[in-house]
């Protein structure tokens, strides 16, 4: 039997573009007031024509609305909305939308089997810089969000961008305040290990993160985290096969999730997920589906949440036996 990487058969539902954050590398938001939220009817019939496709994970994606916003309850409430719909349709949903307070993570904890934010980087410099004008990216604002969910079980994924102006002792602090809360509450399931790749709707250009240095991040990574989180390396922003499999003998297990779309970095498409199966087994891996929500997380689900995972787990079950 090979040894494993995960990867979750995802597709990413976009309430809105809208996000009153303007980092400079972004290629994913637009101007508040200029973009045409999703509407429920709209994301039924996208979900519908996805049930026999294999997908698992319904990735809630969205650009941020202020907390002041006079829409921030319908935004959230939408958000809500969705993941049950996506629950309903037989999926499982995980929110990423950016920091929320304690009672929206609450209640979204009801119909998400896990939810993330990207920390990013705990440097307090590039709030001169690319986060000059992006409040919700203050280094304690994220993490914030990292300890209520250890507070409420929630299965969490974070990460770092890698490019955006830290230097490698910035990688260390980040990694270092992530394993601390994972210590306190166990809750960290995955970190993203995310090289900036440039793309053509970000406000200033800037380089890519070199792809070999990837591989040098793992490693601090995997010396740094604790051995129950996983490390995540998305393959559409890693240009060589040689890199992945570096990346991986350095200690990277998962490869994210693989769609249709990349909403984050438009420029990069997904490989299928047959082509990197082909390039992994060749190496001595095996590729393997996951759910968004690891094993060990199921118990802290509420019971209607518990059931769903546990049919998707023996349904996969089922699948790896023929």
């Amino acid at each position: 039997m090979l040894p494993v990487i995960t990867y979750s058969p995802a597709y990413t539902v976009v309430p809105t573009y809208e996000c009153f954050n303007a980092c400079t590398y972004c290629n994913f938001r637009v101007q508040p007031g200029t973009d045409e939220w999703l509407s429920l009817t709209h994301a039924e019939a996208e979900l519908q024509q996805l049930q026999a496709c294999g997908v698992i994970e319904i990735l809630i994606l969205s650009g941020e609305v202020h907390p002041l916003h006079p829409q921030r309850s319908e935004w959230f409430q939408r958000i809500y909305a969705l993941c049950e719909l996506a629950l309903r349709l037989g999926f499982l949903p995980h929110t990423n939308v950016g920091p929320l307070s304690f009672e929206e993570m609450a209640a979204l904890k009801q119909v998400n089997v896990s939810m993330g934010l990207m920390v990013e980087q705990v440097t307090p410099k590039l709030l001169q810089t690319v986060h000059k004008y992006a409040p919700s990216k203050v280094p304690e604002v994220r993490l914030q969000q990292l300890a209520w969910a250890g507070e409420l079980r929630i299965p969490y994924t974070t990460g770092l961008l890698l490019g955006i102006g830290e230097t490698q002792a910035d990688w260390r602090d980040t990694l270092q305040a992530i394993a601390h809360l994972h210590s306190k509450w166990g809750h960290i399931q995955e970190v993203i290990l995310q090289p900036h790749s440039p793309g053509q709707s970000q406000a200033e250009q800037g380089n890519p993160f070199p792809a070999e240095k990837l591989v040098e991040v793992v490693a601090i990574a995997r010396e740094i985290l604790p051995e129950d989180i996983t490390l995540q390396i998305p393959p559409n922003l890693i240009p060589e096969p040689s890199i992945l499999l570096a990346c991986i003998a350095a200690g990277a297990r998962d490869l994210g999730g693989i769609g249709p779309t990349d909403e984050v970095n438009p420029d990069y498409p997904h490989p299928h997920d047959e082509a990197i199966a082909i390039v992994l087994n060749q190496a001595g891996w095996q590729l393997v589906p996951r759910l968004p929500i690891y094993p060990k997380y199921d118990k802290w689900l509420p019971p209607q949440l518990q059931e769903a995972t546990q049919r998707w787990r023996e349904k996969l079950k089922t699948q790896q036996k023929t």
